[in-house]
């Protein structure tokens, strides 16, 4: 089973950019959609970005235009470039697959790295 390790969180300005990472621990080159969500607490986990195999990427409304999701399989490594940051983009972030555990969709994460945009 491929696991994922998230990393890049951390305390930012407004304003400032992350770069967050998620190390596969297999090959991602079979999995076709990979994607960057977040979640605070006592909401659910939101989309934030996707990226297939192919390179198409889906973006949230939230984060158009600011943020860029990218993959390399060839380092098993799924990127998640955020830039202007701001205080709603505060959150823990997760990256995730989906999968078919015992015959029902379900989704791989990783433990999720924390991103606080404060002054």
């Amino acid at each position: 089973q491929v696991q994922l390790v998230e990393s890049g969180g951390g305390l930012v300005q407004p304003g400032g950019s992350l770069r967050l990472s998620c190390a596969a621990s297999g090959r991602i080159d079979n999995i076709d959609t990979m994607g960057w969500y977040r979640q605070v607490p006592g909401n659910y986990r939101e989309m934030v970005a996707l990226v297939t195999s192919g390179g198409h990427t889906v973006y949230s409304d939230n984060v158009k235009g600011r943020c860029t999701i990218s993959r390399d399989n060839a380092e098993n490594t799924v990127y998640l470039q955020l830039n202007n940051l701001n205080a709603a983009d505060t959150g823990t972030y997760y990256c995730g697959f989906p999968i078919t555990e015992r015959g029902s969709p379900a989704m791989r994460w990783g433990q999720g790295t924390r991103v606080t945009v404060s002054s």
